[in-house]
């Protein structure tokens, strides 16, 4: 982490003590995680309350109640899902979607729907005086998640349950950009997943079936009949899965490539609506 270090908290811990206590725990980033742990807290015993929480294995981001986004700071609360780094990749590739429909003269908005949200990752980055001209809706089937995708993307409207079921019927063939961070760990890798996860999120969030990408198949199955003509659906995978997501895509008559950032991990499989097909996003394959 950069930037000026976090005032002292009188009471607490010497630093060097919390850093050990992290190393200890397994935390690589012991240093950083410290830091920030120290800047959550009010008070020396909020932070032995916090470093407790980390040692004993809680995701950071659920001790701090907050993960890093594409520079935003997204709300975070026991029982969700945390967004991962590799999403943010889903994230700009939506943003260049949208770009690619708000062309001047386009007279309607631009109708985006983040499905399976969580806390609205994608959704949150379309806040803003520049997506003036953009709907966004979000839909999940958590209320904790849409707690705080409330919070996250207070822009958006927010719906609860299991994928297209949880639509507005007004929206059937009206939507340009389709988003979906949709769970695609194969059933039987929950097991060896690390512990962070499997025993810190619900397992819905986490578990795509037995190849992992059954919800995938649901999504295409239902995407053209949602999809504006020319709409996209952009779904985040893997890039061992990535040929499965695609196949699921042409199955339901869409046109696929697939983008990858390997830096960060992130694969976002694309079906664009075979009518009026709409141009890619800057930086992807042609």
């Amino acid at each position: 982490m950069t930037g000026p270090q976090p005032p002292s908290i009188p009471g607490t811990p010497a630093t060097p003590d919390v850093v050990a206590r992290l190393r200890a725990a397994g935390c690589v980033w012991a240093e950083d995680e410290a830091a920030l742990l120290r800047e959550a807290a009010a008070s020396g015993t909020e932070l032995e309350e916090l470093v407790a929480r980390r040692v004993a294995g809680e995701p950071l981001e659920l001790v701090l109640g907050w993960a890093a986004f594409l520079g935003r700071r997204l709300a975070v609360v026991p029982g969700v899902f945390v967004p991962r780094r590799r999403t943010e990749l889903l994230a700009r590739t939506t943003l260049a979607h949208v770009a690619a429909r708000s062309r001047p003269g386009a007279g309607a908005p631009v109708v985006v729907v983040e499905m399976c949200c969580g806390v609205a990752p994608v959704a949150g980055v379309l806040g803003g005086p520049d997506h003036r001209g953009v709907e966004v809706h979000a839909a999940d089937v958590s209320s904790a998640a849409l707690e705080c995708a409330r919070r996250n993307a207070p822009h958006a409207t927010l719906h609860r349950g299991d994928l297209f079921a949880a639509l507005p019927r007004d929206l059937r063939g009206r939507i340009g950009v389709l988003a979906a961070n949709a769970p695609y760990v194969p059933s039987d890798r929950i097991a060896v997943m690390p512990p962070e996860a499997r025993e810190h999120e619900p397992p819905a969030a986490l578990d795509g079936g037995p190849d992992g990408v059954d919800l995938h198949r649901r999504l295409a199955a239902g995407a053209t009949a949602w999809l504006a003509p020319g709409g996209s659906l952009l779904v985040e995978t893997s890039p061992a899965q990535a040929e499965l997501t695609t196949d699921a895509m042409s199955a339901a008559g869409l046109e696929t490539h697939v983008v990858t950032e390997p830096e960060i991990g992130g694969c976002v499989a694309v079906g664009v609506r075979a009518a009026d097909v709409v141009s890619r996003g800057p930086g992807e394959p042609g």
